[in-house]
């Protein structure tokens, strides 16, 4: 039905609109954390258990627009993916978790499909669309890109 550079424009576009979407979600959310006041989710962090949460609260904030700005570049898909389904399993484990699976109730449902969308995007090689994609052809390494 189609061929190889037809489906290979469509695993393009369609990695870049994925990386897009969580990247922006990534970004908002720790954009939040800062306008929202650090105090605030230092205290958050604090009232729920996590461990060192006056460091927690800024790195998870800095994690979350520098990840999902690279998301949205493609860049350094690798670690920023890996990291943010860490984060991602960091909130089920302290926050969501206990809510069930159900997102309408506070369960981990949507923290979990982020913590899976970002391990995919991690080891998607991000597409021709990717910053990690166009450093690699400009260097001459191959690589091909998975998805």
């Amino acid at each position: 039905m189609f061929d190889q550079a037809r489906l290979e424009q469509a695993r393009s576009v369609s990695t870049l609109l994925g990386r897009v979407a969580i990247g922006a979600i990534f970004l908002v959310h720790g954009l939040t954390k800062f306008t929202g006041g650090l105090s605030g989710t230092t205290a958050f962090f604090e009232q729920i258990g996590v461990p060192l949460a006056g460091v927690a609260a800024p790195a998870v904030a800095v994690l979350e627009v520098v990840g999902g700005i690279a998301l949205i570049l493609g860049a350094a898909l690798p670690v920023f993916g890996v990291l943010l389904a860490l984060d991602m399993l960091g909130a089920i484990v302290f926050v969501h978790g206990a809510n069930g699976f159900g997102a309408d109730k506070g369960g981990y449902e949507f923290v979990l499909a982020l913590a899976a969308a970002s391990l995919m995007i991690a080891f998607s090689g991000g597409g021709a669309l990717a910053a990690d994609g166009l450093l690699r052809r400009r260097s001459g390494r191959s690589g091909a890109t998975v998805a």
